[in-house]
Order: structure tokens, then C-alpha cells, then sequence
């Protein structure tokens, strides 16, 4: 412990880690204040091995171990390690941060005295917005783990998630600080929470009638026949709202011994001066919306009727893209046109009869491995659509043994061969065995899965053909969010190694990662999608690739010209014929009207005669 320091925290030893949010929300200035509250608090601790331990740990989409419960016991080298930390600025994982407090940094491997000592384990958790995950199943864990959570918001915080997060009382573990500059001055109330301080005895607590403390705090009362007013501190009579007689649908206001009723914002008090009417904003007439005004309490928003759809401006309406709104059964890619859609097909492919389909990529011939992400983010309905996403790609395949081989592998915190390259020998084998793949859940250590594709997916024990036959190597790798290991290394090496890599990402995935997988030129090599239900264009991105025209069989080798060549010209050709069937609609359309107006011309004439 160390001397000279006047200590107010006397209610014995305490473990105490700050989970702080480091996110982009939260602004220098306003981070430096929470510096400031840390160390506050810190100051008036007895911190050493046998008496208080501190950790802290920020976090953002990421969590990062600034100091553990055991590295530190003294409040200089906290001071020193808490000024040192450089924030994060990313998105806001609440609820991966109070897993790793749970899991990590309250473990007796990082310092916490073990249970049966009954040391109080506290955690401080101060946020400024709202979680990007769940907290409330975590959360619930952490408590029931002996762990008593205090949950600080400041400013924009929201107060069901610090609810969710918080111990119970909640009155007792929930904070919502108006603002940062105040952060400092909460500071000491909560030091004095955590040390059990008479708050009463303490200081000047300004109650007009009465104080009564509670563990860390107090609060106000008053007299029989009197009621706290709303500063918490000062008595007012009882007043005529009070007795809950009044019937006022919103708010009663008592005045001089009376009351009258009032309306929220949005609604205007009805002629019994009792209930409250929603103010119709759409019957001002100057709502500008093309299809239909819907009135809201403060305003009101346009609607379209079925089958359209709302444009930016939220005022015009647009008829729907059919290929979102239809089953259209495009195989490979739906075109809308204005009131309908056609299909399209991948270079290097044909429209069939059917006008859906297209022929099958048996021009070339490679060995392809698909790493897809079984991590907990991806979630089990996604994890379906995922391997949807694979069969997409193996349609476009001629599979055999000397054609096409086809292998899948998928990791989280751990890394499994579904089925190597050698396994299945046709396109509906390989398409049944997908759908029977089980979701991993887990972490996401897509390194440690390039590593098992370069030393064993591509393996002739597995099923690769050996280099010298010429057959392209192809890996395909798919992920939704952040790796939690390196990846740079084994990127390295699979491309080294002769594996053209395409990096495929969804949702949270990171576009630095997804470049550093992706083969060059890296544009034609990697391609990401906000969205799971979006994500089957992006097959599109891979088609020409994945069946090249060089590579047809085990021996053969095609001039590189000839090659090029006949691409160009198939990307000429197909150019052309787009052109000439967007014109030829054109064409049609204006066919039509002029058809429907000499129908109309000849009614008239008719008519005169």
C-alpha cells in the first residue's frame, strides 16, 4: 500500500477490472475524461496484492488487455499504464467485451483471488452507445459467475442495454451521466458506492426534510403529508394530481390547489379536457407524398401502395425491381427492366432454351477448396444461406474424377475437413454432402484455416493433382467478420505455393483481410456483400475465373494468344447482343403504343360516322 494517501475505501479487498468503450463514437476529449474517471476512482483505493487489485480493458469491435488484476499494485504504475492507452476506434462489442471479462479477465490466471476467499469481484463497464451484439445472455452468465456488474452510460448510452447488463438492484448498478464533463464529478459518488461510505454523514446532502442512506448512496424523504419534489431534495405539499383521481390520459399539472390536463407532443387535448387526440399532420394537405401520407405523433412519413417501392427523397414512389420481388429462377443473374426481367449468364457461358439456365463451365478443369466460416457471428439461418452460396458455385462445375474436384473445409476456433478433393465424384454428391454439413459456431481463426488448406486441402493424399499436371489450384475462401489470428503468413505462402486465391466476405468482414487472402489482381480476386440474402450476385465475380479457359485436361496446354483472344471476342460478342435486345425492347414498347393510338384514331372515325 502505499504511504502518505488518506484512504476512504475501508470496507476490505476488493477485485475491480474497467471495461471501457474505446469505440469511434466516442470522441479524444471525451476518452481523456474517461481517463479521468478511472483514475479518480483508482486514487482513493488501497491497492496491493493482498488488498484491491485493478485490471482495465477497452474494447471497441475488438477486445484488448490493457492490464491484468496481477501486473500492477501500485496507483502509479496504473496511472502511467492508464495514460498510455491509444483507443480503438471501431465499432461497439459490448457483449464480446463482458465475455472476455468473464472468461479472461477475471480468471485466477490473471490475478483474481479464487472464489472460495469470497473477494468481491466487481466490473465497471462505462459505454456511450448502444451495443452492436447481445448483452443480456452474457451478462446473465457474468452475474451468475459471482460477478456484480456496474453499468455507466454517458450521453447516448442506451438505458435498456445497461439494464440488461447491470446487476440487481438496478437502482443500485445503473448510471446514465448526461454528459462527460459531469463524468468526473460522478466519479467520487460512485467511489464512495463501491466503499460503502455513509453518503449522509459524508457530505452535504441539501434534503429539506430528511436523508436516508443506502450502500454507496442515499436519497431524500419527506414529512407525512408532503412529496419529493423533482430535484430530489426540496418538500411540496401533496397537490390534487397526487390522489390519481384526476383522469387525465397524459399528464395532470396541479394548479393552486387544482389541476389541468396535458397532452404529450404530437396529440391536442379534447373537448372533455380530459383525453388526448394524435394530431392528423397528413390533413395539412402539404405532405407531398405521391402515394399515401401516414400520420405519426411530431409528423408523419409517405407509404407506396403494393408494388412499389419508396424512393430517397421518401416522398416518390417507384414500381418494384422484379428480380427481388418474384422467383424469377434466373440460375446465374436477374436483369430488371422497367415492368420486367430477364436473365443473364457468366462470360464464357450460353443462355439455355429455357431462358434461365446456363451452360456448364467444362472448358477447364481445376482442383477447388471453399473455406467457409462456421463462426457464432455467422448464426445457423446464415450458415444455411452460406451453403446455398457453395452450391451456387458448384453448379457452374463439370465434376469428375478427371475434370473438376470439388473439397470443402470449415473452421471457427478450430478447423475441420468436411470432405477433400478426393471424396465425391459428381455435382449432386458434392451438393448433398453441403447440406449435411453442421455449423461449427465458435471463433474465427481464419490464419490457422489457410494454414490447413495449404499443408493439407491441396494435398495429393487428399485428392490435388500433383503440379506437373497443369490442373489450376483454386482456393475459395468465405468469412463475415474479423480474423481473431493472423492471416498474413499462410496468405502468403498459399499464393507462393501456387493457389490462386479468391477471398469472399459478408457482412462485418474486414476489407484489409479480404485483400491480403485475395490473389492479384486483387479487384478480380475478392468481392464483399453487406448482407447474407444478398450475397448469391457474388458468384457472378468468380464464375470466369474458377473455370478458365486454359487447364482442359491433365496434359494439354493452350496458347496464351489464342486464349485471349477468343475471351475478347466472346466479350464482344455478348456486348452486341445485350445492346440488341435492350434495343429491341425499346423497340417494342414504342411498337405497342403506337399500335394502341391507331386503335383509338379508327374508334373515333367510327364513331363520326
Amino acid at each position: 500500500m502505499e504511504k502518505g494517501v488518506a484512504l476512504k475505501c475501508r470496507t476490505g479487498p476488493l477485485d475491480i477490472v474497467f471495461v471501457i468503450d474505446s469505440s469511434r463514437s466516442v470522441r479524444p476529449f471525451e476518452f481523456e475524461t474517461m481517463r479521468r474517471f478511472m483514475m479518480d476512482i483508482i486514487s482513493n483505493l488501497d491497492v496491493g496484492p493482498n488488498a484491491t487489485r485493478v485490471g482495465v480493458i477497452q474494447y471497441s469491435s475488438q477486445v484488448q488487455n490493457i492490464f491484468s488484476l496481477k501486473t500492477f499494485f501500485t496507483r502509479a504504475d496504473m496511472e502511467r499504464a492508464i495514460n498510455s492507452i491509444i483507443p480503438l476506434a471501431q465499432g461497439t462489442m459490448t457483449g464480446l467485451a463482458i465475455q472476455y471479462a468473464m472468461n479472461v479477465a477475471f480468471s485466477t490466471q490473471e490475478g483474481a483471488r479464487p472464489p472460495h476467499k469470497r473477494i468481491p469481484r466487481i466490473a465497471i463497464i462505462v459505454t456511450d452507445g448502444r451495443p452492436q451484439d447481445r448483452v443480456t445472455e452474457v451478462a446473465t452468465q457474468a452475474r451468475n459467475a459471482g460477478i456484480e456488474i456496474y453499468a455507466v452510460g454517458i450521453q447516448r448510452a442506451d438505458m435498456s442495454s445497461l439494464r440488461a447488463m447491470a446487476s440487481p438492484p438496478l437502482e443500485e448498478h445503473v448510471f446514465l451521466v448526461e454528459s462527460f464533463e459531469l463524468i468526473q464529478q460522478f466519479a467520487k459518488q460512485f467511489q464512495d458506492k463501491l466503499c460503502g461510505v455513509d453518503m449522509c454523514m459524508e457530505q452535504e446532502h441539501g434534503c429539506q426534510h430528511s436523508c436516508v442512506s443506502t450502500p454507496g448512496s442515499f436519497y431524500c424523504e419527506c414529512n407525512p403529508g408532503y412529496r419529493l419534489n423533482v430535484d430530489g431534495k426540496t418538500c411540496s405539499p401533496i397537490d390534487a394530481c397526487a390522489d390519481g383521481r384526476h383522469g387525465c390520459q397524459h399528464h395532470c399539472v396541479s394548479v393552486r390547489g387544482s389541476y389541468s390536463c396535458r397532452c404529450r407532443p404530437g396529440y391536442y387535448l379534447s373537448h372533455n379536457k380530459r383525453s388526448c387526440t394524435m394530431i392528423d399532420y397528413c390533413s395539412f394537405g402539404n405532405h407531398s407524398c405521391q402515394h399515401e401520407c401516414v400520420s405519426i405523433p411530431n409528423g408523419h412519413y409517405c407509404r407506396c401502395r403494393s408494388g412499389f417501392t419508396l424512393q430517397p427523397d421518401g416522398k416518390s414512389c417507384r414500381a418494384t425491381d422484379l428480380c427481388n420481388g418474384v422467383d424469377h429462377g434466373c440460375e446465374f443473374k436477374c436483369v430488371s427492366t422497367e415492368g420486367s426481367y430477364h436473365c443473364m449468364c457468366p462470360e464464357g457461358q450460353q443462355l439455355q432454351a429455357d431462358g434461365k439456365t446456363c451452360s456448364k463451365c467444362g472448358a477447364g478443369h481445376v482442383d477447388l477448396v471453399m473455406v467457409i466460416d462456421g463462426s457464432k457471428s455467422v448464426r445457423p439461418q446464415n450458415f444455411e444461406l452460406v451453403k446455398q452460396f457453395v452450391n451456387r458455385i458448384v453448379d457452374l462445375l463439370e465434376v469428375s474424377p478427371h475434370g473438376t474436384r470439388v473439397g470443402l473445409v470449415q473452421y471457427s476456433s478450430r478447423v475441420r475437413t468436411e470432405f477433400p478433393l478426393n471424396k465425391y465424384h459428381s455435382a449432386d454428391e458434392i451438393k448433398k454432402a453441403v447440406m449435411d454439413v453442421e455449423y461449427m459456431e465458435k471463433g474465427t481463426m481464419t490464419g490457422l484455416a489457410l494454414k490447413h488448406m495449404v499443408e493439407h486441402s491441396f494435398s495429393e493424399l487428399e485428392g490435388a493433382r500433383p503440379l506437373s499436371h497443369n490442373i489450376p489450384r483454386i482456393g475459395l475462401v468465405f468469412t463475415d467478420g474479423r480474423s481473431q489470428d493472423d492471416i498474413s503468413e499462410w496468405a502468403r505462402r498459399a499464393k507462393e505455393s501456387g493457389i490462386v486465391m479468391f477471398a469472399v466476405g459478408v457482412g462485418k468482414a474486414v476489407e484489409e483481410e479480404l485483400r491480403a487472402i485475395a490473389s492479384e489482381p486483387v479487384e478480380q480476386h475478392f468481392s464483399y456483400s453487406a448482407d447474407f440474402t444478398t450475397m448469391t450476385h457474388l458468384v457472378e465475380n468468380f464464375s470466369l475465373n474458377i473455370c478458365p479457359e486454359e487447364g482442359k485436361g491433365e496434359t494439354e496446354i493452350r496458347s496464351p494468344c489464342e486464349c485471349e483472344a477468343l475471351v475478347q471476342f466472346q466479350t464482344n460478342t455478348v456486348a452486341i447482343l445485350q445492346s440488341l435486345t435492350e434495343k429491341n425492347i425499346l423497340w417494342a414498347r414504342s411498337l405497342a403504343q403506337m399500335t394502341a393510338r391507331l386503335e383509338e384514331l379508327e374508334k373515333q372515325i367510327a364513331n363520326k360516322k
